[in-house]
């Protein structure tokens, strides 16, 4: 039986695609992809993965039209109002990740420090939700932490700039599905996704469920990790913190 990837990370991608099918607005896409992203949780429950991380928003995503970021707060905040009392009691913990931004209403801020609070002792699965996210910036960000705390340069290692990130217990990213057939990274979790076994599925995200999930893993699980080493089978030491 084969072991399920520890941390697996969702770029969301295919939302305006799939409502310009169906001559609909892009914010109907965004949220005809609710019940993906809910059912991408218990998906992961329930293959036994510990750490699950979506890209929710990104820093250029600032850059839409004022409606459609408008709509996504919104969204955001209706998703999590919805689903966090369930998602309790599967015991997942829930954190984001970003959220800097001051343009962020408080009202959403306000539902996300409520839901990472009342879940914050849960051990099941981490959710990591990626909202104001950029992972060049998370690195700069790190960066100019150990500048801050007056680290040497020549002290400075891998394990040092990972231990500065925003979560420095977020583990290398295993396995990291892209959907909608884009077969790009959009500056997400550049840092954690170093050795990331790449899937890029052509459904497009609302059409997305439990066994597109389960047909990733399957796809990792094809997959050779040899991490540089021509004769290594199986994971390597972790390079980062908190893997």
């Amino acid at each position: 039986m084969h072991t399920p990837p520890r941390h697996v990370a969702l770029i969301m991608d295919g939302n305006g695609r799939w409502a310009e099918q169906r001559g609909c607005e892009r914010v109907d896409g965004h949220a005809a992809g609710e019940d993906a992203f809910v059912e991408s949780v218990r998906a992961a429950v329930d293959a036994g993965v510990s750490w699950l991380t979506s890209f929710a928003f990104s820093t250029e995503n600032w850059r839409r039209p004022r409606s459609e970021v408008d709509f996504l707060m919104r969204l955001n905040r209706r998703v999590l109002r919805d689903n966090v009392h369930a998602w309790n009691e599967m015991g997942v913990r829930v954190r984001y990740l970003g959220v800097a931004d001051a343009r962020i209403p408080e009202c959403v801020r306000e539902e996300i420090a409520s839901a990472e609070e009342l879940t914050r002792d849960n051990g099941t699965l981490t959710l990591t939700v990626a909202l104001d996210h950029g992972g060049r910036r998370d690195l700069a960000r790190a960066a100019r932490s150990i500048v801050a705390h007056g680290v040497p340069a020549d002290q400075v290692t891998e394990e040092t700039l990972a231990g500065h990130m925003q979560f420095p217990d977020l583990p290398d990213i295993d396995l990291l599905v892209r959907t909608s057939a884009e077969h790009r990274l959009s500056n997400f979790m550049l840092w954690q996704a170093a050795y990331a076994e790449l899937v890029f599925l052509d459904v497009l995200w609302p059409d997305f469920r439990a066994e597109h999930f389960r047909q990733a893993v399957e796809l990792y699980h094809r997959r050779r990790r040899r991490f540089g080493d021509v004769t290594r089978p199986a994971e390597p030491a972790a390079v980062s913190a908190g893997a």
